[in-house]
């Protein structure tokens, strides 16, 4: 008796008796056009060949006429003739007719290997599909258990429903791997897509062309070059859909219907259910399939089940579903068309030279899923939002580039005879000795360019930007649910994780459905998740840990640098402090990510999560906040901590490690947090970029050098072995793609005052991510199961938590880390003239040097630079107290500062927080049509539920009366 799939138990027993639940297995069957009696002979060999040939004077295949040198070439073959001198006419007879002969050779041997490839995209029969290959490479000493559970999940799989095919090692190009190829039949098909809900075609969309706005039909009238050509993607019917049930079905025969009243639109029973609905379908029940007899086992819910652990263990080598065919082709696609959707995404897709183009998605998740399809829909998304802002970031930039001479204080450090000569107080202990504040100069400059208004204007801008994006990507992703059918997936469609039912043993009867299922008691998850915060809470702690531990080695690195007798280094001691420590920093930030990843898959697994969203939204929590701490901890420490608690002289703060804490410079730390931010930015988005090219090749490479080795034409380079040598698809799946790209939304967002270039880069890196990604998902990947979700989950509170942390701390680096405050005080309230003359003396205080504790007194004082120094000059805003000599207070300018710099905060959050609430007033989650069309399919499913009812009474009736 079949064994029920786990998840579906009680679903299952409305379905006894039904004839889905007849198997058919088919194994080592003949491909097709071969009677057994008469074997064709594969080209060039002397036995039976597996695969169709074709005559000698079969055409050369469109786009391959002049293919034939290269190939000789890269076969090795000899394309030589001897030619007779003594005779040219004959030689050149010869040499014509020999060319013509090698050519046609060529031109057979190549249509040949196109036909043997596209055979091996079904079974041997010809019609049935390959919908997944599992893939085991066994050693003569192999382990007696991995054949025996190989065994015994194939025999589970065809009590399933499956229907299994087997390649031996023998047929392929590597001469060591096994293949068995995985058919779903129809029954068994209608049966899981019955049983996962899966939303099938109802009726064609009567609505769709009515809603289109007057724009809109206006807007398709002009031709846009970033439009694809619809010659080449011609638009797709579009359907109201339904819940599949096999009671509403046509009943089929051949390409006709016996009966018109069912439900669903069948047009061909082989294209009804999409290849990547096939390979969900076959997954799910490979997921849930036994490799060991239950009577070997006393544990009722035992975990020894699912392919996923059969490749973790190594019984099976890969287990994937089949790309459609070659990703490229010799012959135009405008001209002759696609070879299959695999080259029709590559040409329209990952070419590079379509980086400007819009990308297909209906087609991308018709391919690779609508998770896939959703995440690069977010993607472009978010890479078309970033156009405007990247250019205010760029137009920023440039007005404090073409303003850079004109300001006032850093031509005062630079330029004035008086300023400029200050003697500046020692930057660290002893080491340092005093200097002049045109050694600032450079430093003054540089910090200009990205301190300057029009960036405190940008910061406004992008936090504005940032509510509008996650506000019109909401109505975005409302038209994705709706279209491609996820709108109410997590509540009615996904089932429970496989691993979850396994591992836990309680069960109990849901109040709301009255089913028996798994249960976890609150005291238990009570106690897992307090372990898995414990845990957490400690690996952070190390993460900072990590990140204290470069602030001591800027402190330590500062000092030695300032100490230096070389002028070129002390003068650029900050700069190379800086940029050293922001290249450790990334160092660690990447070795620690591939720990971490662990431990946050270890936390989750114990949390023990129903369904597989859950689990994905815990584990991505985890890994943020990890990657939050790892990447941004150190740019939080340089803009709100660095040179904030540094004390003054005479008083400094040696509160860490009895050390002296940095400073910044005289014009501020602002240039220092770019520094930082963009090294790490940009360092990650380069390295990042070149791991996701490199690897997957060399991998490819690899796996594949072996095949390639053999020349035998009696063997056939399957499809299913030129894929089984393609990389995997991490077991992430796209979690790294969407992690790299939050990280980066919050350097656009949380530190964008700093460095208003931050939206230009991350468009330019999304721009070659697209293409980049859909690479290596075309041409490098095993093609991926086609999984199915409705929104990009948990990323989408985290980026909003990352836009309302953006507000804060771009109102906190404004007011707090640049001088556009201070400056603003000053020139209203204590410059004479309402310029900024004399701003640079303003933000300086004096300090008598006899108050120097010891340990800051310079060892060497440079006396004959500057003299008898008996006073120096440090940033802030302290004055002498005359009635306690050695003492220094805050002046009134600091509190009237403090002031304006509290007020600035406040009424920027409340302007941007009032924006956003606005904007979401405004702008409705679900677009009007979309609501209209998702009412009008909730009609129809009901009137096709009414209907099928009348016509199962009818029946009845008729029925009852014949009898």
């Amino acid at each position: 008796m079949a064994r029920v799939p786990i998840g579906f138990e009680l679903q299952e027993e409305g379905h006894k008796g039904d004839p889905a639940l007849i198997n058919v297995t088919q194994i080592n069957v003949n491909y097709p056009g071969y009677p057994q009696d008469q074997p064709e002979v594969a080209p060039g060999g002397s036995e039976p060949g597996l695969y169709p040939s074709v005559s000698d004077n079969s055409p050369a295949p469109i786009g391959f006429e002049g293919h034939v040198q290269s190939e000789l070439k890269e076969n090795g073959e000899d394309n030589s003739v001897s030619v007779n001198m003594d005779s040219p006419q004959e030689g050149g007879a010869k040499v014509e007719k020999d060319k013509e002969e090698e050519e046609t050779k060529l031109i057979d041997r190549f249509t040949q290997q196109m036909i043997n490839e596209k055979a091996t995209l079904v079974f041997r029969d010809g019609k049935r599909k390959i919908d997944y290959v599992l893939a085991y490479e066994p050693e003569d000493n192999e382990d007696l258990k991995k054949e025996q559970r190989r065994n015994t999940f194939e025999k589970n799989l065809i009590e399933e429903g499956l229907e299994l095919e087997h390649e031996g090692k023998e047929t392929s190009k590597n001469g060591k791997t096994c293949f068995t190829k995985v058919h779903v039949p129809w029954e068994t098909m209608l049966r899981y897509a019955e049983l996962l809900n899966v939303k099938m075609p109802l009726a064609v969309n009567d609505m769709e062309t009515q809603l289109e706005s007057c724009f809109e039909n206006c807007w398709k009238k002009f031709p846009s070059p970033f439009e694809l050509d619809e010659d080449l993607l011609p638009e797709e019917p579009n359907y109201f859909t339904a819940p599949f049930n096999r009671s509403r079905m046509d009943q089929y025969i051949g390409v006709e219907y016996i009966d018109k009243e069912g439900q669903f639109v069948i047009k061909d029973k082989d294209t009804f259910f999409t290849h990547a609905q096939r390979s969900k379908i076959c997954y799910e029940i490979l997921s849930r399939a036994h490799f060991l007899d239950l009577d070997d086992d006393d544990d009722k819910f035992n975990k020894k089940f699912g392919v996923r652990k059969l490749v973790d263990n190594q019984t099976y080598n890969a287990a994937y579903p089949l790309h459609d065919g070659r990703y490229h082709s010799d012959h135009s696609l405008l001209t002759v068309g696609k070879d299959n959707d695999r080259h029709l995404l590559y040409e329209l897709w990952a070419r590079p030279g379509r980086w400007y183009k819009y990308q297909p998605l209906d087609q991308i998740r018709g391919y690779f899923g609508e998770k896939v399809g959703i995440y690069f829909s977010w993607l472009g998304f978010y890479t078309s939002m970033l156009i405007p802002v990247a250019i205010a970031g760029v137009v920023a930039f440039i007005y404090g580039l073409a303003t850079i001479m004109d300001d006032v204080p850093s031509t005062e450090i630079c330029e004035d005879p008086v300023i400029s000569n200050y003697t500046m107080c020692p930057m660290c202990d002893q080491r340092c000795s005093y200097w002049h504040l045109s050694d600032s100069c450079t430093y003054s400059r540089a910090t200009y360019l990205f301190d300057n208004p029009a960036t405190v204007c940008f910061a406004i801008v992008m936090a504005l930007w940032a509510s509008f994006f996650l506000e019109f990507w909401k109505r975005r992703q409302a038209e994705i649910e709706y279209e491609w059918d996820v709108a109410d997936f997590e509540e009615g469609e996904e089932t429970v994780r496989p691993e979850y039912e396994a591992s836990v043993s309680r069960r109990r009867t849901n109040p709301v459905t009255n089913r028996e299922e798994p249960y976890v008691p609150g005291w238990s998850k009570g106690f897992r998740y307090f372990t898995s915060f414990s845990i957490l809470l400690f690996f952070l702690a190390l993460v900072l840990a990590a990140v204290f531990s470069v602030i001591l080695y800027r402190i330590v690195m500062s000092a030695i640098l300032y100490g230096n007798s070389e002028s070129i280094i002390k003068t650029r001691a900050s700069f190379i402090s800086s940029i050293s420590a922001a290249c450790i920093n990334l160092v660690i930030i990447l070795i620690l990510n591939m720990f971490y990843q662990r431990v946050a898959y270890f936390l989750t697994e114990l949390e023990q999560h129903r369904t597989l969203t859950e689990w994905e939204d815990a584990f991505t929590f985890k890994m943020f906040l990890f990657q939050f701490v790892n990447f941004y901890s150190s740019i939080f420490y340089i803009a709100f901590f660095k040179g904030k608690f540094v004390g003054r002289p005479g008083d400094y703060n040696r509160s860490l490690l009895d050390k002296r804490q940095e400073e910044c410079d005289p014009s501020g730390c602002l240039i220092e947090l770019c520094i930082q931010l963009g090294i790490v930015m940009v360092g990650k988005q380069i390295i990042n970029n070149v791991k996701e090219i490199l690897i997957p090749k060399l991998m490819v490479w690899f796996r594949s050098r072996q095949s390639l080795k053999e020349t035998s034409e009696e063997k056939v380079y399957s499809r299913w072995e030129q894929d089984y040598n393609l990389a995997s698809m991490p077991a992430l799946g796209l979690f790294d793609e969407y992690l790299e790209m939050v990280i980066q939304y919050g350097f656009v967002t949380i530190f964008v005052a700093a460095f208003p270039l931050a939206p230009l880069f991350a468009l330019l890196n999304n721009v070659i991510e697209i293409r980049v990604d859909a690479y290596k998902f075309t041409t490098q990947w095993k093609r991926p199961l086609a999984e199915r979700a409705q929104d990009i989950g948990i990323w989408f509170g985290i980026l909003r938590g990352i836009s309302a942390i953006a507000v804060i701390s771009n109102a906190a680096i404004i007011a707090f880390t640049s001088e556009f405050i201070p400056k603003l005080v000053y020139l209203y309230g204590y410059s004479p003239d309402q310029t900024l003359s004399g701003y640079t003396n303003f933000s300086l205080s004096e300090f008598k040097v006899q108050y120097f504790a010891p340990q800051s007194v310079p060892d060497d004082p440079k006396m004959e630079i500057f003299g008898n120094v008996t006073q120096c000059r440090y940033r802030g805003y302290f004055a002498d107290d005359p009635s306690s000599p050695g003492e220094y207070k805050y002046t009134m300018a600091y509190w009237h500062i403090l002031a304006a710099k509290l007020a600035f905060v406040v009424v920027f959050e409340n302007l941007v927080v009032f924006c956003t609430w606005l904007v979401m007033y405004l702008v409705p989650d679900m677009p009007y049509k979309v609501k209209l069309q998702m009412l009008r399919e909730n009609f129809l499913a009901k009137e096709a539920l009414f209907s099928a009812d009348s016509i199962q009474k009818q029946r009845e009736r008729k029925n009852a009366s014949s009898n």
